[in-house]
């Protein structure tokens, strides 16, 4: 499927002809649904510009894209809208992350840490189910710059969640302290590991090299999958690198987590879970035994308008333009480096990565508070970060930088 850019009108017949494919409670006969389009005392279709909106109106028109449509069967009373998010999971999987067509299941999740959720509640139950294992014998492996997300699936899931310790100036892991936990790890019992590589860390925009964690697991003897963590730079590190080959071509690579709502701008409740074909049965019940093609998510019931927001934002762009938005990012971030290596400040920023941690001790508390930087920890911050969005501009960049060389030439005369 080609990425490719749409105009205003031709997106909004896409979207309106979907929801004409979907179920319509006040002209149908559906009787049996337990669902209905939002309440029209409050959220009133007749509006003028909810007539207009392509994503309000799939908003008011309620759809539960309830499932996983990449699978094959699904809820028919749903069907326009799940045909654009099915081309959502196309656009991520194939243009972004160079999958072959028709080679990877996914959806639509209520953000980046159901997605790392769904990936680990897949391979736990692949390890529980081929394997013979028992939960002691399975552990959660990530670097302890991961999000917080992983450590919570160790605990709904009852398996260790063991943190990899880091070089503190370069965020990459710490290769002998990370061996000696491995080694640990080993003798305790646990044979089967659920790596988790990240794509851009949420503090400091780190990558992880995949090579060094299959180099890892191979030279203790683990059985392990890798699931990539994507959540942030998702959608600006494949666009940006073009050497970068953590993607569906890695063949250790078996799922990502991206997450719409934080580059991509597209409102909360837009993560995207992505994984190779046939592996979604690891968390198919049939239970929801009155759900067509079952379901296999942890959220079950979603709204179908979370997908037509990350399509229409798809179809805004197209590759070339997001490309663009991507570097122009990239340039303010670069000049942003610059600036603070003319001052002497000492920061973190991986390669062609729009974060930038500041060591703490360079900035006053009082100024990172001041402009919403983001510290490693609320207590004791040992960094700030500044993270360079579309409304981070330049000239609020200048602004900041003239406060912080009024506060420099403080600090001298003290």
């Amino acid at each position: 499927m080609e990425w490719k850019r749409k105009s205003e009108a031709e997106s909004k017949q896409r979207v309106f002809d979907a929801l004409k494919n979907n179920v319509n409670y006040r002209s149908g006969s559906v009787l049996g649904v337990p669902g209905t389009y939002l309440d029209p005392k409050v959220f009133s279709e007749e509006i003028s510009f909810v007539r207009e909106a392509p994503y309000l109106s799939t908003l008011v028109h309620n759809p539960n894209h309830i499932g996983c449509h990449t699978l094959g069967d699904s809820e028919s009373y749903f069907e326009g809208t799940q045909v654009l998010e099915r081309e959502v999971i196309r656009i991520c999987s194939e243009n972004i992350l160079k999958a072959d067509p028709d080679t990877v299941d996914g959806y639509v999740a209520a953000g980046g840490t159901e997605a790392n959720l769904q990936a680990i509640w897949i391979y736990r139950n692949y390890f529980l189910q081929e394997r013979k294992a028992s939960l002691s014998e399975i552990a959660v492996v990530c670097t302890e710059d991961s999000h917080y997300s992983m450590q919570k699936a160790g605990n709904i899931f009852q398996i260790q969640c063991v943190l990899l310790p880091v070089e503190k100036e370069k965020r990459v892991i710490d290769r002998a302290a990370a061996e000696a936990k491995l080694a640990l790890l080993k003798t305790s019992g646990v044979k089967y590991i659920i790596v988790v590589s990240n794509m851009m860390t949420t503090m400091f925009g780190s990558i992880d090299k995949v090579e060094e964690y299959v180099e890892l697991m191979t030279a203790f003897g683990f059985q392990f999958k890798i699931h990539v963590d994507a959540a942030y730079g998702g959608f600006y590190a494949p666009i940006v690198d073009e050497k970068n080959t953590i993607n569906f071509t890695h063949p250790m690579v078996n799922s990502f987590t991206m997450d719409a709502h934080k580059l991509l701008q597209a409102p909360y409740g837009t993560g995207i879970f992505l994984i190779r074909k046939d592996w979604m049965k690891y968390a198919h019940t049939d239970a929801a035994s009155y759900v067509v093609g079952a379901d296999c998510t942890l959220s079950g019931s979603r709204s179908g308008a979370n997908a037509i927001a990350i399509w229409l934002i798809f179809a805004a762009y197209g590759r070339h333009e997001w490309y663009e938005k991507c570097m122009t990012l990239e340039r303010r971030t670069s000049w942003l480096t610059k600036e603070l290596d003319t001052r002497g400040i000492r920061y973190f920023r991986s390669p062609l990565s729009n974060i930038v941690a500041i060591h703490a001790n360079q900035i006053p508390v009082g100024l990172a508070s001041g402009y919403g930087l983001v510290p490693d920890d609320h207590h004791q911050p040992s960094w700030f970060k500044i993270v360079v969005m579309d409304h981070v501009s330049i000239e609020k960049l200048e602004v900041f930088l003239e406060e912080l060389d009024a506060s420099m030439v403080h600090n001298e005369r003290l």
